[in-house]
């Protein structure tokens, strides 16, 4: 408890650290790894080619990778250091807050005799994973991952700045907490608000379009697949709103695509909107109203973000982003190996 307690005021007190630029964030990594012993270091570092790094998932589970347990005051900050550089204010955030409630979730399941391999609990707000994958550097390629029960981020940087930040994942168990010091805390509030906004804002034939299903799928479409795969073309164009309608759907997207890192985000909404906003769709499925499961998703030719709120008697929000064309950085770098080797 009192090492958690550590690790908050971490967190707290990088608030108050003036966000660090895109080109800065090799140098936070090498900042970290150099805080690290040899045998964690060993822990932390693959190859750029290696299997694990698009080895994503989001769900309570033995993961490569040391983890707060392991590190250091020194350490601690570092990494913290690294992952408030990787994204913005909110989703800086976002992530440390649903950390927080792998304690929330300890209390309420309450079951000791649940453990990881390791013999640590189940629930475990310091149970979160730093990955490196080749080394950091200004120009080269490299990456890294941040991942842990209901949260995991997969960054890969080169030439100064990050090119890819997806596959993403958030989550929020309890989607409110109902019980315990914390109760009243909503981690996604926003998406869960925005999205029934934009859905009630239709009307009754817009709604024929947007809305696919009286029964929300029990999870996210795209799961933790590394490669998305044929998704549905289903729900009402962004051309199909009214004014007002799309200035939610804007509020709404931007909840989303502002979770990154500002340079990393402004790139990325640039890229959708060449890829046209009129090909970009919002589909619902289950529920218009809270407590009951519900499903959304926006979806375009380079964008898919999905929305999951059914288990737990529809308290149990599950949230993903995914890059159609670079998840994983994996069209960048086929340019890269691609050019290389012509060269």
């Amino acid at each position: 408890m009192r090492t958690f307690r550590k690790v908050v005021l971490l967190i707290i007190f990088s608030f108050f650290l003036s966000t660090a630029a895109a080109q800065d964030l090799s140098e936070k990594a090498n900042n970290f790894l150099g805080t690290l012993s040899k045998e964690l270091k060993s822990e932390a570092f693959f190859p750029l080619d290696d299997a694990e790094r698009t080895n994503f998932n989001f769900v309570p589970m033995d993961r490569k990778g040391p983890t707060f347990h392991d590190f250091n005051e020194a350490q601690k900050q570092a990494a913290l250091d690294l992952l408030r550089a990787s994204l913005s204010e909110d989703g800086y955030r976002k992530t440390t807050d649903i950390m927080s409630l792998e304690k929330v979730l300890n209390e309420l399941l309450n079951d000791p005799s649940k453990k990881m391999s390791d013999g640590r609990p189940y629930r475990d707000p310091l149970n979160y994973h730093f990955c490196i994958f080749g080394t950091p550097s200004p120009t080269d390629f490299w990456g890294w991952r941040f991942e842990g029960h209901h949260v995991s981020v997969n960054f890969t940087s080169t030439d100064g700045k990050i090119i890819s930040s997806t596959p993403s994942f958030f989550g929020s168990n309890p989607g409110i907490v109902q019980s315990t010091a914390a109760k009243g805390k909503e981690v996604l509030k926003r998406e869960t608000d925005l999205g029934f906004k934009l859905v009630n804002s239709l009307e009754p034939n817009q709604l024929k379009t947007a809305k696919f299903s009286d029964e929300a799928p029990y999870e996210i479409i795209t799961t933790n697949k590394q490669e998305v795969g044929i998704i549905e073309t289903k729900g009402i164009t962004y051309s199909a709103l009214s004014k007002s309608q799309k200035e939610i759907f804007m509020e709404l997207l931007n909840v989303y695509l502002d979770t990154y890192e500002s340079d990393f985000a402004a790139h990325f909404k640039k890229r959708i909107k060449k890829a046209g906003m009129e090909n970009l769709r919002f589909a619902w499925a289950g529920s218009l109203k809270a407590g009951i499961p519900n499903y959304y998703r926006i979806h375009g030719p380079i964008l898919l973000i999905e929305y999951a709120n059914t288990q737990n008697n529809a308290n149990h929000v599950h949230t993903a982003i995914r890059d159609l064309e670079n998840d994983f950085a994996k069209s960048a770098l086929k340019e890269h190996y691609e050019a290389h080797h012509h060269n």
